[in-house]
């Protein structure tokens, strides 16, 4: 086989949806039969580090009537949920039959009949880190299975903070106090995180919003609930400290990239980003490896409340066969295989016990940090609708971080525009 790179919910979704998981379970126990056993294609966004290619070859090997081809798409998350949707929408059946989704969309696809519910009792699911579930559900149904995660973590020099005789920070106003006083001292800037206007942004101010204890959607994206004090608190923290300069103006052009490579080269405090820039960050070539710690994002009063990031796996409702790609999704989350997820592709791994592994520990120091944190995070919005979610608050927020509104007048615009994207 040759590898391929590549650079509301009405009556008739609810029939969409019953009649895909009927059929995933009658394919299923057609399995010995053939009907629902066979070749598989599995599509996911450009593997940056040649990870996925070596553990399907384990899979193939042991599975020779059910091997698996690898479709890459491109890398931007935007172009690769473009293309899955093009497919999955395709009235003659797509090409793709398991999805390695954001955990973001999983709403939306489901809502759209795009991927297939699945039965709970196939999978290990007690034996993942518990909050990471969550982002596989909609309608109170699995419709994914969390194959990698991801939280958002503080970075920070610890030379300067030991030089200084003070801990990491813990709460919204140690990291204000120490990013306005400590990191001129040092010629450093003060914080930052991924202020540009794209999904990054959603991420942060989400962030900032629930660690003050506030939310922006509830029930499934059916009630807005963005329009209260701790959201005001969330976005008047951010914006105030673009305002007073410990974040710097730069920043507000800071994707992951750029923010990350700030830190990396010596510019910057604190760094709120994904465990991947921790190490990076500690890596040959970096001006600060070895001078960098991890905590969880601080909150107003204590540690605050990262957005869940990462990556489902999923179904497709034009699988050719269907029991064979719940079995390569059951393989890809097994924990001898996440291991790997770790270890070859340093992405965060969803088995709750490999973060106390003490050898994996020892080589990804930053786990238990991570672990705190996950446990800690909630996901984004869930909605149907997500992507126009994710623009009206990128619009607003960045409005707000510019001084064009005032955070008041920014979370109530936000309240009016999720109303209308959600059609209450």
């Amino acid at each position: 086989m040759r590898w391929t790179r590549a650079a509301g919910r009405g009556l008739l979704v609810l029939v969409v949806l019953l009649t895909g998981y009927v059929t995933f379970g009658a394919q299923a126990r057609e399995g010995q039969s053939g009907g629902g056993r066979g070749p598989l294609t599995l599509a996911t966004a450009g593997d940056l580090t040649g990870y996925l290619g070596p553990l399907l070859d384990g899979w193939n090997r042991n599975h020779p009537g059910e091997r698996v081809t690898l479709v890459e798409l491109p890398d931007s998350a935007d172009e690769t949920r473009a293309q899955m949707a093009t497919d999955l929408r395709a009235g003659g059946g797509g090409r793709f039959d398991v999805l390695n989704i954001d955990v973001n969309w999983t709403p939306e696809f489901a809502a759209a009949g795009w991927i297939r519910p699945l039965p709970r009792e196939r999978f290990a699911l007690e034996s993942f880190l518990r909050p990471v579930v969550d982002t596989a559900t909609y309608d109170g149904r699995l419709y994914a299975v969390p194959y990698v995660t991801n939280a958002g973590l503080l970075l920070y020099r610890k030379d300067v903070l030991a030089a200084e005789g003070v801990p990491p920070p813990r709460t919204w106003a140690e990291l204000e106090r120490h990013a306005e006083t400590i990191a001129p001292r040092h010629g450093l800037g003060g914080y930052a995180g991924q202020f540009l206007p794209y999904e990054g942004l959603t991420v942060n101010a989400a962030e900032a919003v629930y660690s003050a204890g506030g939310t922006i959607l509830g029930d499934e994206g059916e009630r807005v609930t963005v329009d209260s004090a701790a959201a005001r608190e969330g976005i008047g923290f951010l914006a105030r400290g673009v305002r007073e300069g410990w974040i710097p103006q730069a920043a507000l052009g800071y994707k992951e990239e750029e923010s990350k490579q700030a830190f990396q080269d010596g510019r910057l405090l604190f760094l709120r980003n994904w465990p991947y820039a921790y190490a990076v960050a500690s890596g040959e070539g970096s001006k600060v490896a070895g001078k960098i710690g991890a905590v969880p994002l601080p909150g107003p009063d204590g540690p605050g409340t990262s957005v869940l990031g990462g990556s489902n796996l999923a179904v497709s409702s034009h699988a050719r066969h269907p029991d064979s790609a719940a079995r390569l999704i059951a393989y890809l989350t097994s924990e001898s295989v996440q291991r790997q997820v770790l270890t070859r592709g340093a992405l965060p791994p969803v088995r709750a016990a490999l973060y106390d592994d003490p050898a994996l520990v020892r080589a990804f120091p930053y786990l238990p940090t991570l672990r705190e944190s996950v446990l800690r995070a909630a996901p984004r919005p869930k909605s149907p609708h997500y992507d126009q979610v994710s623009l009206v608050v990128q619009a607003a927020v960045q409005d707000a971080l510019t001084g064009r509104q005032t955070p008041e007048a920014a979370v109530r615009r936000l309240a009016r525009e999720l109303a209308a994207v959600s059609g209450r």
